[in-house]
């Protein structure tokens, strides 16, 4: 029986040491305090306050006619800087870090589900007093944009999508399924090279990746709590019924893509088109390659784009009341 305690303590060291590599690997991916990333990445331009128990981080800069912005999933407003620094010249601009991102942070109820999200950012333009305004988002941000601007097309300009994520869940019950409770790993151990792979993966052209832009992305998974949160949105999410919410925008609407964009294959542009019965006019732009993060990657020219097509007179049909 000598054998046996002999393996007893074999395994044993083995648990143990694997356990002291878990929390030895764990206090080195450890959580970065709000506080530090604020310093570092809050400017002159942001702002925080609180939205149903949310603390919302967002920047509010330029004048002119208001534009909401809202960034994809993983990111957080910084995505758009790019675009921003022209925009801002004829518009205002506001953007906001959603839940779970940036340095908005978890929110408190736990609740990341798209229905939650849309209500936040109905929260978030009402308590900045905006009556009418354009709105625009890429990725997920795309979706939410959708979402509220069917909801609320008396209160929407215009809508602008980026490579909008709906058209790919649209089929789905519930994405979660497809993120295993391995996954909860990430949590505690979450390696630079993940957020490195994202964004090559995303990017038409990779070599456009830098560190400036990892450390960006990787930082903001870091803040405390945020990657829990991140994992809750993922398993949570669902597009919802994106055929009535599509017919259901009636509002003039620009499409952007990157066709060389992986994740929302440039066909969906025109999908997304037919799918948008109801909109009075709606404006395709391609972009030679560039892939899903085109805010990032090719931002200076989205920015144009927009611009020329927000000054652009258009025929705005009267919203109807819901039956």
């Amino acid at each position: 029986m000598r054998w046996l305690r002999y393996s007893g303590y074999a395994l044993g060291g083995i648990l143990v040491t694997g356990c002291i590599a878990f929390l030895f690997a764990a206090w080195i991916y450890r959580d970065i305090p709000a506080e530090v990333l604020e310093a570092k990445y809050a400017n002159p331009a942001s702002r925080f306050f609180n939205v149903d128990g949310v603390r919302i981080h967002y920047r509010d800069e330029g004048s002119g006619p208001p534009l909401v912005l809202i960034h994809a999933n993983f990111a957080s407003l910084l995505s758009w800087d790019d675009a921003v620094e022209s925009l801002k010249k004829t518009h205002r601009v506001l953007r906001f870090d959603m839940a779970g991102h940036g340095l908005t942070g978890p929110d408190p109820s736990g609740d990341y589900s798209l229905e939650r999200t849309v209500e936040l950012t109905s929260r978030f333009v009402d308590a900045l007093q905006l009556k009418r305004f354009s709105i625009g988002g890429t990725s997920l941000g795309g979706t939410v944009a959708m979402h509220y601007t069917a909801a609320h097309p008396e209160r929407v300009e215009r809508l602008i999508l980026l490579s909008p994520g709906s058209l790919e869940g649209r089929s789905m019950e519930r994405a979660g399924r497809t993120v295993p409770k391995a996954a909860d790993i990430l949590k505690y151990i979450t390696p630079r090279a993940l957020a490195r792979f994202m964004l090559t993966s995303r990017f038409g052209d990779p070599s456009k990746v830098n560190d400036r832009l990892i450390d960006q992305w990787y930082d903001m998974w870091m803040r405390e709590d945020q990657r829990a949160a991140i994992l809750a949105r993922l398993r949570s999410y669902s597009s919802a019924d994106i055929v009535k919410v599509t017919a259901a925008v009636s509002v003039p609407t620009l499409i952007l893509w990157g066709e060389k964009n992986p994740q929302a294959p440039v066909e969906q542009a025109e999908e997304l088109h037919q799918m948008l019965k109801n909109a009075p006019e709606v404006t395709i732009i391609t972009y030679p390659g560039i892939g899903h993060m085109a805010a990032e990657e090719a931002g200076p020219a989205i920015a144009r784009d927009i611009q020329a097509w927000l000054a652009t007179p258009t025929v705005v049909r009267e919203a109807s009341a819901p039956p």
